[in-house]
């Protein structure tokens, strides 16, 4: 079924690997225009060459700074004129320990700027972006937004927990969003993926060869994939989810379902 974006703007936050990647071709099949913000310009390049000409755009930005989401904002706006759909796929992960150590430990090992680091990455992003397209959305008559999560917001873990604090953080700031502007026809969903093969876990893949830890990881015994988390933005952020607002979809494969 094609065409389900037809006519629509979405910016994708994250959109230089992985999830957002695959969120800016998926939607850009659909018939969207596609907006890709990311921390990376070589990146978002090779994401925008997998997009049809004149259907996608990029603009380079740290979302965790305060400015950031204004300028990705205005940037949709000048290439395409407005904003329909926002994508929050930005976010740190589990390598992002590779990058910054310390960055993935529990409360007693998590040094306080470590955990301002990851908060400020995953969950202020989410809010500063949609502070930013929400007056832009009111105007135009609505929209829709989705957060990229974790099944790591829902969970308790014995590691990361800046980061499933921070996940958690954009669950109920989803729930919340859909309870204010639900009036201005706006609606607020998000994704809840489990352990999806992308770069940000690509150092650990390979545990999902051994039959019994890839079951004790996922009912199906595989990773997802990011295409399969794009399918489910992209039911979200579409007409065909006209009626689902706070909601979080979980895409894990059935690791939470043994929780």
């Amino acid at each position: 079924m094609a065409g389900r974006l037809d006519g629509k703007v979405a910016i994708i936050t994250g959109a230089g690997t992985g999830v957002g990647r695959a969120c800016m071709e998926r939607f850009a099949e659909e018939g969207a225009k596609v907006l890709g913000a990311g921390r990376t310009l070589a990146t978002l390049e090779e994401s925008l060459s997998h997009v049809p000409s004149g259907m996608g755009a990029i603009h380079v930005a740290d979302l965790s700074k305060d400015e950031s989401a204004d300028a990705v904002v205005a940037a949709a706006i000048a290439a395409f004129g407005k904003v329909d759909i926002l994508v929050h796929a930005a976010g740190v992960g589990y390598s992002w320990a590779e990058k910054s150590p310390g960055s993935m430990n529990d409360t007693v090992n998590t040094a306080p700027d470590k955990w301002r680091e990851v908060i400020g990455i995953n969950l202020d992003g989410y809010y500063l972006m949609a502070r930013a397209v929400l007056p832009k959305m009111i105007a135009a008559g609505g929209g829709a937004i989705v957060g990229v999560t974790s099944i790591s917001g829902l969970l308790g873990l014995s590691a990361a927990h800046a980061y499933t604090a921070a996940k958690a953080g954009m669950i109920n700031l989803t729930r919340s969003l859909c309870v204010s502007y639900a009036k201005d026809n706006i609606r607020a969903n998000c994704i809840a993926p489990g352990f999806i093969d992308t770069p940000m876990v690509a150092s650990v893949v390979g545990i999902f060869d051994d039959p019994v830890v890839a079951d004790q990881l996922a009912p199906m015994r595989r990773p997802g994939t990011p295409v399969e988390m794009a399918n489910g933005c992209l039911y979200l952020a579409s007409d065909e989810a006209s009626y689902c607002n706070g909601s979080v979809l979980v895409i894990d494969g059935g690791t939470s379902a043994r929780q």
